[in-house]
């Protein structure tokens, strides 16, 4: 009797783990939606100007999802608009470097057209410092992009 109840428990708790994963999964945003993202903004920016691009990216739901948001720097390395950390505007973080050394924002301002910049940075959700992969996009004098923490 007692391993009938201890298999049925076993089995409700495989359920309910099974059922949670997807949900804990989707509290963080994908590469394949960061890249979404980055487009929307970039044709924004593109049909709309400066102005009311940067001002949609750092207040416009329509520009965050969970752990996704649009950042834009300048070719010097300023950061002009910030979704998720407005004190950043203004700040040069050209030779911001991740906790493996790498220049990430340089390289970022050194896009040609478009493309993805790996790098490492602390997952404000989990606190570890994770792999974080951003596409880029150029736009002018600026570069517009989106990131997504990588397992």
């Amino acid at each position: 009797m007692f391993s009938k109840l201890l298999a049925g428990t076993a089995g409700l708790f495989l359920a309910l783990v099974l059922a949670v994963a997807p949900v804990a999964a989707a509290e963080q945003g994908s590469v394949d939606e960061a890249k979404a993202m980055a487009e929307k903004a970039a044709a924004l920016l593109k049909a709309e100007g400066k102005d009311k691009a940067f001002a949609a990216f750092n207040g416009d739901a329509a520009y965050k999802d969970r752990d996704l948001y649009v950042f834009v720097v300048d070719n010097a390395g300023v950061t002009v608009a910030h979704g998720a950390n407005a004190g950043l505007i203004g700040k040069n973080l050209m030779e911001v470097r991740d906790p493996s050394g790498k220049q990430f924002v340089k390289e970022m301002t050194q896009i040609k057209d478009n493309g993805w910049v790996d790098y490492v940075w602390q997952n404000p959700a989990s606190k570890k410092v994770e792999p974080k992969r951003s596409y880029v996009i150029r736009e002018g004098d600026v570069v517009v992009g989106v990131g997504a923490y990588v397992k």
